[in-house]
């Protein structure tokens, strides 16, 4: 149980010290938050459980599949967020993303790759 709350508590820390940074620095806050910190962070946790190295690689892989249909969404809201509020330009940039990957899924199913 202590385990369960230093990976909590640790990985909420990671999080707030993003959201500061990004306070004080629009570049260096984006550039830290595009950082693969939760990616490395899940691989750390995994590592100290002895996951095994298969799980590992195959987590990293993933990874790099599901993060691709996310990037227009990087695109999209700050183009949206001039025209419409936060919370709808967020919605339409979660609507993007689940687009962008069914697209993405279909695509790569093709080289044999599975997402779903």
């Amino acid at each position: 149980m202590l385990w369960i709350i230093v990976k909590y508590l640790t990985t909420a820390a990671i999080v707030v010290l993003v959201s500061e940074v990004a306070k004080r620095s629009d570049k260096i806050g984006a550039l830290v938050a595009a950082l693969p910190t939760v990616t490395i962070l899940a691989l750390i946790w995994m590592y100290v459980e002895d996951q095994g190295q298969e799980k590992l690689a195959n987590h990293a892989y993933y990874t790099f599949w599901y993060v691709i249909p996310t990037l227009p969404m990087f695109l999209a809201f700050p183009y949206l967020i001039g025209r419409y509020s936060f919370w709808v330009s967020l919605f339409v940039c979660a609507l993007i993303s689940i687009v962008c990957f069914g697209i993405v899924a279909y695509l790569v199913k093709g080289f044999g790759i599975k997402l779903l």
